[in-house]
């Protein structure tokens, strides 16, 4: 599959909101919205995020069809990258190379990542793109509904 970044638009809003609402999905990512379905609070997510210059975010395309999105950000200080892939996209390498992509074009380092210790996938992706652990923490995941382990991984 040919993978490629591009400027998320206005027009993925509605590709992402139904990407974002996926139950298993949320289940796995677990640090999520607290109520995927609430779309006046996803289009104000969406439109903050678009606006704000500090964020880099890109759609994932697959062979010309939307794929997903990645993402870097500056959170407490540092920056963070986050990536949501479709799941009937999931295991096809989609999700690694788009973010070995934004991790080539993004400067700054160390680049950190989060991720739910329950998602083997995700954390497969953080380690082919050269993130490793640096730390545990447990906190409140809405997705989950219940606090959760999380991973703490630097890309130096």
């Amino acid at each position: 599959m040919h993978v490629r970044l591009r400027p998320v638009t206005a027009a993925d809003a509605d590709a992402a909101f139904e990407m974002m609402r996926d139950r298993e999905a949320v289940r796995l990512a677990a640090f999520t919205a607290a109520d995927p379905d609430d779309r006046a609070d996803f289009d104000a997510r969406w439109a903050r995020h678009l606006s704000d210059p500090a964020i880099t975010m890109r759609a994932v395309e697959a062979d010309g069809g939307f794929a997903g999105t990645v993402a870097a950000f500056t959170l407490d200080g540092d920056r963070e990258v986050t990536y949501w892939i479709r799941r009937p996209l999931w295991g096809h390498g989609i999700a690694t190379a788009a973010l070995l992509l934004l991790v080539a074009a993004e400067p700054a380092r160390p680049l950190h990542a989060r991720v739910a210790a329950a998602n083997i996938g995700s954390q497969r992706v953080l380690a082919r793109a050269g993130f490793v652990e640096t730390g545990r923490e447990t906190s409140y995941a809405a997705g989950a509904g219940r606090p959760v382990e999380e991973l703490l991984l630097e890309l130096r």
